[in-house]
């Protein structure tokens, strides 16, 4: 599998945060990854990219950042400019952030709000909760927040800025997010400490580069999962995924679906967990899905959705409200076109109803300009009945470049 994104984006942040040199194996070369990689080309951070793949970033420290000479942009990437309003609340400067037609409609206050009461001066239109987003950086206060939703990248931001704050800075949420950030932290020498519903850091900390081993991607490799799982006498071994527990929900939804995943030669790399996944195609059934393990797979619903409508019985999703913000309405772009494949799928505000066993006919769908559902449609369209065509798929680039090629590969040219 390609590289992790989260772990990607975060070791550009943190190796340029760092004082010496960091080398970073198994870099994701997507999209999103290379505009953070160029952003902080944009304030002076030199990344070597070698012939390998190895990135060499020359870290100047927590205070080295220079003020760019013009906008950055995020391109499609929200971890790419939530993180960065965070880290660049608490810099010297004057930056201004933006990203493409997607990005600029993506909720930003849910960040803001929270910096404002360490200091941060941020606007941004809408009233401060659209992109392009001012930032005028400087001094920050240590604070406590208490996070209404569990989001790894509201954390994350809150993490970064902390880190320029005097003190301690301290993140609670309703269920455990993903933790790449507070591991990644650690793994450079920051003082981070989780506790149960929570996590703090303390600001000045001094980083030292190090060298970066990225797993592979869990949120990509659940494409193949479940294409092996609906496919029948499918057998594949998806080969150094990380399985880091607060973004392993897929396999616990899948194995509670009755999928036959196994993880094998289970190791740690850079402070993550990996582990080879061995997957066989199996009969799935209906569940209900909510709770604390919605934060552990978010990103992975799209595809959760078509293992649903190939499971027999009534799969029910819940307490996913945060689909509706992500690239584009994930709730309501899955439910119209697995609804053109004729699944039986019905939208709720906080997730969906799949009544599945009906199988799926061909036809034509959209993407939204979304990658994960264009990949998830990929899926999808394995065992439909017939042809399926599948408009706007040049995004998967964002996060999977050689996805179609991959996928080929796997299913012997089907793909």
């Amino acid at each position: 599998m390609p590289g992790d994104k989260s772990i990607s984006h975060r070791s550009i942040m943190l190796g340029s945060l760092a004082e010496g040199t960091t080398l970073v194996h198994g870099f994701l070369h997507g999209e999103d990854n290379h505009a953070t990689l160029n952003a902080f080309r944009a304030m002076g951070i030199e990344i070597e990219e070698h012939a390998d793949g190895v990135l060499k970033i020359h870290g100047k420290g927590l205070h080295g950042l220079a003020e760019p000479g013009d906008i950055l942009d995020c391109g499609n990437s929200g971890t790419t400019i939530r993180l960065m309003t965070g880290l660049l609340a608490g810099q010297g400067f004057f930056s201004v952030l933006t990203g493409d037609k997607y990005l600029r409609k993506r909720p930003m206050k849910r960040v803001l709000s929270p910096l404002s009461t360490m200091g941060a001066r941020i606007w941004g239109r809408g009233g401060g909760d659209l992109a392009p987003l001012a930032i005028q950086g400087g001094s920050l206060q240590p604070a406590v927040y208490d996070s209404p939703i569990a989001s790894a990248q509201v954390k994350s931001a809150l993490l970064l800025a902390g880190l320029y704050a005097q003190g301690e800075t301290t993140v609670r949420e309703p269920h455990l997010s993903r933790d790449h950030s507070e591991r990644m932290l650690r793994f450079f020498g920051a003082d981070v400490r989780p506790f149960e519903g929570g996590v703090t850091v303390v600001g000045h900390p001094r980083l030292t580069g190090r060298e970066v081993f990225v797993p592979g991607d869990i949120s990509s490799a659940a494409f193949f999962l479940v294409a092996a799982l609906v496919t029948p006498g499918s057998e594949l071994l998806v080969r150094n995924v990380g399985v880091n527990p607060t973004r392993s929900g897929i396999i616990d939804i899948l194995q509670q679906m009755g999928g036959s995943l196994e993880l094998l030669n289970s190791r740690e790399l850079s402070g993550e967990p990996v582990a080879d996944i061995l997957v066989r195609s199996s009969d799935l059934k209906g569940v209900e899905i909510g709770g604390s393990v919605v934060p552990r797979a978010i990103d992975e619903f799209p595809v959760v959705s078509v293992a649903a409508s190939f499971a027999e019985g009534t799969t029910t999703i819940r307490d996913a409200r945060e689909l509706r913000v992500k690239e584009t309405d994930r709730i309501a772009a899955m439910t119209s076109e697995l609804t053109k494949l004729g699944a039986r799928v019905a939208a709720r505000e906080d997730g969906m109803v799949i009544d599945g066993g009906q199988g799926l006919s061909g036809g034509t769908v959209n993407s939204h300009g979304d990658h994960r559902i264009a990949m998830s449609l990929a899926v999808a369209a394995q065992c439909a009945k017939a042809a399926v065509t599948i408009e706007d798929t040049a995004c998967t680039a964002t996060s999977f470049p050689n996805f179609w090629d991959l996928l080929g590969q796997a299913t012997g040219g089907k793909g």
